[in-house]
């Protein structure tokens, strides 16, 4: 439950402040800022507080990072009365105080933000001495200290334009960053060299139609796809999972749209389109302490698909069939990447993501450990495309090849992964459907990892 703070409360946490920043400055003898959240009436911490007040740091950091300054000293303190970060800088006041204005200033966020600026003698830098005008109001705009001294509005109206401010930028924030993790996923894929059949940085494998520029392009296109399958989650997380599934399906039949678009024609992407959507949605849904556990994503997706083979191929018949996975379900009964979904992606669960893993572990690149992923991921999952260019046979043959090859070296050299290259454009073999998988073991890899 969320802490009402009492009036004794907050001015003990002020003092408490006070004495934080004598004592700091003291040891250091450098400027420092010292960041807190303008939050009014009597909640000065909660999950969504504290999600804003994340994001100013990374704000901060960020700028820091750019111009190469590293703190002599970063404290945080979170407490039921507010956050506090303290950042000692030994560099330029003034510099100091146009970076932390311009993460003040920077976003609609950035309003709730109080990065004040101490001098080494404990007295404030003022926004003035940079040639800034004072901050103003949240709600009308005007001087933000003559709305307070005059009380022009009310605690009522401050806390729900904060938590307007706060839910707009988080979900924007989020959407944002899933979506460029996705189209990071899928950079990776292609770059990733040597990959049997594939377009790499190679060659364009048993691709004459498409290079590693198409996928690029296409890759460019989708990003607001991801981001608005990422809101959509975020919008639609109280409500059942199917749900957001079916809301995203008329953003992905857009997405497609502007693939072939952007590809004059080319089918780069299309089951991407549908895997990496849904897992965007996925994540959208779930809370950001969530996001670094696979398995609670994956179990999303599922709950997210839960139907879905039933459900589309239901009226499914010999007349009707039009695409390569209706009619292998009409006479394989393979589920594809439908299936996959409905389960959890149990191939990227339990097969590409643990030999991605597995092999950065033990010391390999992304790129080396992500070839012996897509050799996992091609053994463990029927490869619909591979079926596409071949034969269900041959299929069941190249995996039993590949199970048999990663049983001795789970992770090949690239003289054998170009071995197999040769092998699979000489047969017109490309498992498509391995690489797309490979793009959510990407994601969820990026995910688990980040800071």
């Amino acid at each position: 439950m969320e802490h009402h703070v009492t009036l004794p409360e907050m001015l003990d946490a002020r003092e408490r402040r006070a004495f934080r920043q004598q004592e700091l400055l003291a040891r250091y003898q450098i400027p420092m800022i010292c960041f807190t959240m303008n939050i009014a009436g009597p909640i000065k911490n909660s999950p969504l507080i504290r999600d804003g007040f994340n994001l100013g740091k990374r704000y901060l950091k960020e700028q820091l990072d750019s111009l190469k300054i590293r703190p002599a000293c970063f404290t945080e303190i979170n407490e039921p009365t507010g956050n506090e970060a303290y950042y000692l800088i030994d560099g330029d006041l003034l510099l100091i105080k146009e970076i932390a204005c311009s993460v003040e200033d920077g976003s609609e966020l950035g309003r709730l933000f109080d990065m004040d600026v101490l001098k080494p003698s404990g007295e404030k830098t003022d926004r003035s001495e940079i040639g800034l005008m004072p901050r103003t109001c949240l709600i009308c705009g005007k001087p933000a200290k003559e709305c307070a001294r005059s009380r022009t509005h009310t605690v009522e109206q401050l806390q729900e334009k904060t938590t307007e401010i706060l839910n707009q930028a988080i979900e924007k924030e989020d959407a944002s960053h899933i979506a460029s993790l996705a189209c990071r996923a899928l950079l990776y894929e292609v770059c990733t060299t040597p990959k049997p059949g594939l377009v790499d940085r190679e060659n364009n494998g048993s691709h004459k139609d498409m290079d590693i520029f198409t996928f690029m392009d296409s890759a460019s296109a989708l990003w607001p796809y991801f981001e608005r399958c990422t809101q959509i989650g975020r919008q639609t997380a109280s409500q059942p999972a199917r749900q957001t599934f079916l809301q995203i399906r008329s953003a992905g039949r857009k997405a497609e749209a502007d693939m072939f678009s952007a590809t004059k024609g080319i089918n780069t992407h299309k089951g991407a389109v549908f895997s990496m959507g849904v897992l965007c949605a996925a994540i959208g849904r779930l809370s950001r302490e969530q996001w670094k556990y696979p398995d609670i994503i994956l179990k999303e997706c599922s709950a997210m698909a839960k139907g879905l083979v039933a459900a589309d191929f239901a009226s499914l018949t010999e007349k009707n069939a039009v695409t390569t996975g209706q009619k292998l379900y009409l006479r394989y009964h393979i589920s594809g990447i439908r299936g996959q979904m409905e389960e959890g992606l149990p191939a990227v669960r339990d097969a590409g993501l643990p030999a991605l893993k597995a092999g950065i572990a033990r010391g390999l690149d992304i790129n080396d450990a992500g070839c012996g992923a897509l050799l996992a991921l091609m053994a463990a999952a029927t490869d619909t495309n591979l079926i596409a260019r071949s034969s269900l046979a041959t299929q069941q043959e190249t995996a039993a090849k590949i199970k048999m090859l990663l049983a001795r070296h789970p992770f090949p050299d690239r003289q054998v992964l170009r071995h197999l290259d040769t092998e699979f454009i000489k047969k017109n073999l490309s498992p498509g459907g391995s690489a797309d998988l490979l793009a959510a073991c990407y994601l969820l890899y990026f995910l688990e990892n980040e800071d």
